[in-house]
């Protein structure tokens, strides 16, 4: 006679909160909710389907990882974008991946590599699209960079270093975004380039290619002069 099973809660299923808290930081990195923009809870708590105590704990937290600043009495805003800032976000990010991939690079494994191909391909196949000028699918676009790069460090062996990472790398992203830049082909030539450093294993070439990656990523967004001093 078999013995019943126990049922037991699952508990990766996410609260409200945390959904909606992934949405209004996603609105934000991707433009939807503009840099400076005032985030009123009255009008908030109806599109992200929680209540006004909830909207203000998600937003008090993003405060935290400064894409929304709380002003006391007064409330919350999306954070601004300057020049400035971006140059401190692009520094941070070039301190941590550049640390991340050589741990990675010599903690990988095959099956690390197969991510790192997987991702490449789907970032690749996008980059083609939008050098064909199809510009209407820069969210994915930039999604799969998101995800190239998250794996290229992903065998770092610190949790602390990816989360660190992934947060910087949102604040980057998000300055892409509020410019909509794309760099054309040389930005995939460096992927390509970065993706066989990681199979050989070669961190030093890689260091370089990801400084001048980032780089030039900052001068070409910083040239469309839609970023404040």
């Amino acid at each position: 006679m078999r013995t019943a099973e126990i049922a037991t809660p699952d508990m990766s299923v996410e609260t409200p909160g945390e959904i909606a808290y992934r949405q209004i930081r996603r609105d934000i990195v991707f433009g939807t909710l503009a840099p400076g923009a005032r985030l009123r809870l009255d009008s908030l708590k109806a599109p992200y389907l929680v209540s006004v105590s909830t909207l203000r704990e998600i937003l008090n937290r993003l405060a935290s990882e400064r894409f929304v600043v709380a002003e006391g009495q007064r409330g919350f805003h999306v954070s601004p974008v300057s020049q400035r800032h971006f140059r401190e976000v692009a520094g941070m990010r070039e301190l941590l991946e550049a640390h991340a991939l050589q741990e990675a690079f010599q903690r990988g494994d095959l099956e690390w590599e197969a991510q790192v191909v997987a991702t490449h391909h789907k970032l690749a196949r996008m980059e083609a699209l939008m050098e064909a000028g199809d510009r209407d699918k820069t969210e994915a676009w930039k999604r799969y960079d998101r995800e190239f790069h998250g794996a290229l460090i992903s065998a770092c062996g610190s949790k602390v270093l990816m989360e660190a990472h992934r947060r910087v790398f949102d604040h980057f992203l998000r300055y892409q975004i509020v410019a909509v830049i794309y760099r054309g082909q040389a930005a995939g030539d460096e992927h390509r380039r970065l993706l066989v450093c990681a199979l050989e294993r070669d961190h030093e070439t890689a260091v370089k290619i990801l400084a001048g990656h980032i780089e030039a990523c900052v001068e070409h967004t910083l040239s469309n002069g839609q970023l404040a001093a």
